[in-house]
């Protein structure tokens, strides 16, 4: 039975009857939890919402959901979110008519694009825009129409390890495996915690509960983590490794695997393997004996590590932001699906196994079994030559970019729903760059810490006002499931959808002044993408009419992301295609399922996935071969670290801004640095003490929380905090202000093959408060 979180509740009110009910999928995480929302009429002739709790007929999370799912409520009635758009006026926000911020954006971004061309415009993308269906289908047109290769996002401090080994081994980096938790019988989760994160590039509702599923039927929970986390507090064993040595520990692992006659890719992938014998080569150095000292486990555990995950009738390797956040993250990410593949459990039920996304996407499109490949380096950023990963830059080198003089110097900057204030390396030296910027937009709900240097803020209506489709995050589920949500409450008078808002800084970003009409931008987006898809061959509607297909998803006045996603979902991998398959799915097949539609377990997809130019899994691709070179020289180093800081998130957050959320902030302070007792009697530190925390780059003062549940040498701190910035305008945060952990994390610390930020493992002093 599929637990149900005892605070789903939360909103209740029982002096009114409710007047319908609402279910949508929750876009708060990663999780995609359905809700059930009862509201209610309000005296004024309103509704407002009377309960949110968990859909138990929903039917990929059954009536689970977390804390943050019964706070849409509080999000949509935060007296801090804004309804207008704000201009900076005499360094004051202010409330203005969006006429009038349009005329504001116009004129601003039109000044600096006449004085300085595209190529100083810069745009920074951030992690709520992937919950959000109308950033998913009209951000791209927006990056494009403001046509500078400046491009940045938060996925570079996050998943995009990821994606980069993804892309070198499979040919696309969004041909991710995820574990097939209901299935599995051994799951080793490292860089990980599940029991606070629901679970990140792997949607999954209720993943402790499939987790705790897999133990009562008598399957192993490895955790590997500096910290004894709530995930690891659960399994049958915790492995505390040494920040920053995941790659080390992964690589002798696999090399036990090949040492001791393990490895053995299976029948049902194996014809598609090649490199084995390249990689066992450069493996060969990463002995247990080896790796022993900078990763903190010892050669015996190593063995028997590699042992179980060999013998384990399925079993699955689990890595997220601990592995990915690192100087090795690539190369992490990219052991990972090697032991997956060496132990026979890449593609076959129980093992790690690809979704097949109803609604399409670039393992499901275009020629099945080969294509062009994945290559970065197509450009490089102008100050520091970093290459180009997925079109972006790393963020950590936003500030270099807008404060370094030379052509092509930033002087205008879009953020769309981002904090990378809190949320980006050496962020104090961020914010006063952001403040050398000539003009600055943003697209976002609050005045936050990085909105707060914005010359106009323009909201999007509240999560309640949109509707929702998990585009991105469908495409990592454990289970191929499609769900749509239409909006649960009307948009606000003279209130524009959020794809308007974005489709016309579009257009005005491209000349079209402020009478320009998001609907055109809206229809050359959808006569794109069906004219696109009629003329592929391996589309189910190659060779259609596609005035016709476009008329047809017209019909009814549907527009927007809607109208894209109808078009998706029919000519989606489960689509009805427009006829030729009657029992196909669409977007109304998908309205008269508000509980959503199961599609099945994952099914084997090698090889029609793969999209490398040979058609093969390319398991020692010349890159991440030639980084173990660089991994065996920092074996060292690494053993020889001093303290070092690692990152840590709770249940009740996800991003900077449900710190302003009363319910999910209130309790025993979480924003505290956790030391171990050893370190604590050493540093001369008090449970309740204050400490102060200096790294290369800046230095903060935290509440000490004395613990053994983090590896002696580790302190922790949680990303995301540090709400007492002059400007911004969110009280409940501000009452809970905590520390930026970001001031600590250095901008120069970057994986190369990704260009992903150094979150875990940074190197500090710790010295008891003066």
């Amino acid at each position: 039975m599929p637990r149900r979180c005892l605070c789903d509740d939360v909103g209740m009110v029982t002096d009114t009857a409710p007047t319908r009910t609402a279910y949508r999928t929750c876009p708060l995480c990663e999780a995609s939890c359905g809700l059930e929302i009862t509201l209610r009429r309000t005296p004024n002739g309103d509704e407002e919402v009377q309960r949110i709790r968990g859909d138990r007929a929903d039917v990929f999370s059954k009536g689970y959901t977390c804390p943050k799912g019964s706070t849409l409520k509080h999000l949509h009635e935060d007296p801090d979110r804004l309804h207008s758009p704000m201009v900076k006026r005499n360094g004051v926000h202010v409330a203005v008519s969006w006429d009038e911020a349009w005329a504001v954006v116009d004129e601003g971004l039109g000044r600096v694009i006449g004085q300085h061309g595209r190529a100083s415009l810069a745009a920074y993308v951030g992690n709520p825009t992937a919950h959000s269906l109308s950033a998913m289908t009209f951000s791209r047109m927006l990056l494009t129409g403001l046509g500078t290769r400046h491009r940045f996002s938060a996925s570079t401090v996050d998943q995009m390890p990821r994606h980069v080994a993804s892309g070198h081994v499979f040919g696309s980096p969004v041909a991710i495996a995820v574990p097939d938790l209901d299935r599995t019988d051994h799951l080793v989760v490292i860089g990980a915690n599940p029991y606070a994160s629901n679970g990140s590039v792997c949607t999954a509702p209720d993943f402790p509960g499939r987790i705790e599923a897999m133990r009562s039927r008598g399957g192993k929970l490895v955790v590997i983590d500096p910290r004894l986390s709530r995930t690891a507090q659960e399994a049958d064993e915790w492995l505390a490794i040494r920040p920053g040595s995941d790659a080390l520990l992964l690589a002798a692992v696999a090399n036990t695997l090949f040492e001791e006659g393990l490895a053995d890719p299976g029948e049902h992938v194996g014809e598609y393997v090649v490199g084995l014998g390249e990689l066992r080569t450069a493996l060969a150095p990463f002995t247990p004996e080896f790796v022993a000292e900078a990763t903190g486990i010892d050669a015996d555990t190593t063995r028997r590590v590699a042992r179980e995950l060999a013998a384990a009738p399925t079993a699955a390797v689990y890595g997220r932001i601990g592995t990915t956040t690192t100087e090795f993250g690539t190369t992490a990410s990219w052991l990972i699906d090697v032991v997956n593949v060496l132990t026979g459990n890449l593609d076959r039920p129980g093992g790690a196994m690809f979704p097949t996304p109803v609604a399409g996407g670039a393992t499901t499109r275009g020629r099945p079994g080969s294509g062009r490949g994945f290559r970065v380096g197509r450009g490089h950023s102008r100050v520091s030559g970093h290459p180009e990963v997925m079109g972006e830059y790393p963020v950590s080198i936003l500030a270099e970019e807008i404060r370094t003089p030379g052509e092509g110097q930033i002087r205008a900057l879009v953020t769309i729903a981002g904090n990378p204030v809190l949320s980006t390396p050496h962020s104090e030296q961020l914010a006063d760059a952001l403040d050398e910027l000539d003009f600055m937009v943003s697209i976002d709900l609050y005045l936050n810490e990085t909105t707060s240097h914005a010359d106009v803020i323009l909201p999007p209506p509240s999560q309640l006002q949109r509707s929702h489709y998990d585009l991105l995050l469908l495409q990592f589920a454990v289970r191929n499931v499609a769900n749509y949500s239409p909006a649960v409450l009307p948009l606000d008078d003279d209130q524009p959808d959020e794809w308007e808002i974005i489709a016309k800084l579009t257009a005005i970003a491209q000349g079209s002044g402020v009478d320009a009409d998001p609907g055109v931008a809206d229809d050359l987006a959808i006569g794109a993408l069906v004219r696109s898809a009629v003329a592929s061959e391996h589309s189910i509607v190659a060779g259609r009419d596609p005035d016709e297909l476009l008329a047809e998803l017209s019909a009814n006045g549907r527009r927007g992301p809607e109208r894209m996603l109808d078009f998706m979902l029919r000519t989606g991998p489960f689509g009805d295609g427009f006829g030729a398959n009657p029992d196909g799915t669409s977007l109304d097949d998908l309205l008269g399922r508000p509980h959503g539609r199961d599609f099945g377990p994952l099914v084997p997809r090698i090889p029609e996935i793969l999209r490398t130019p040979s058609g093969r899994i390319e398991l020692a691709p010349a890159p991440l071969l030639a980084d173990l070179e660089r991994l065996s020289s920092a074996a060292g180093e690494l053993a020889g670290r001093g303290l070092v800081l690692v990152g840590r998130r709770h249940l009740r957050s996800n991003n900077s801004w449900m710190h302003n959320v009363p319910v999910l902030v209130k309790g025993t302070p979480r924003c505290t640095l956790q030391v171990h007792p050893d370190d604590a009697e050493r540093l001369g530190l008090v449970d309740g003490g204050a400490a102060t925390i200096t790294s290369r780059v800046g230095s903060v003062d935290a509440p000490v929380e004395v613990t053994d549940a983090i590896r002696p040498g580790v302190v922790s701190l949680p990303h995301g905090w540090g709400h007492d910035v002059q400007g911004a305008r969110m009280r409940v945060a501000a009452e809970h202000a905590g520390v930026n952990s970001n001031v600590l994390s250095d901008d120069r610390a970057i994986d190369p093959l990704s260009g992903t930020s150094v979150l875990n493992g940074i190197p500090v002093e710790v010295v008891a408060a003066g």
